[in-house]
């Protein structure tokens, strides 16, 4: 597979469980899971790079970090969930 930088060959992924805390403030949580995926050359149905590992398949905006896509072992995140793309500095 080859890739392109602005497409990286691998990514982690951070499961977080809750959008806010309890005074509405953004605060995800603490990371309750961890996955590395690598990129699969293809393109998603959200029109953003494909990425898989660990029983994940992802689409993620190389500009933006942001996983636009995701199903964990053929499944959607649970309501209220946040998957990131991990600090890679």
């Amino acid at each position: 597979m080859s890739h392109t930088p602005d497409v990286p060959a691998r990514r982690t992924i951070v499961l977080k469980p809750r959008l806010t805390d309890a005074e509405g403030r953004t605060d995800h949580g603490n990371v309750l899971r961890s996955l590395t995926v690598a990129a699969t050359g293809a393109v998603g149905e959200s029109g953003y790079p494909r990425y898989e590992g660990e029983g994940v398949q992802a689409e993620i905006d190389p500009r933006t970090r942001t996983v636009e896509a995701l199903t964990v072992d053929g499944e959607e995140l649970p309501y209220g969930w946040v998957a990131e793309v991990a600090d890679e500095r």
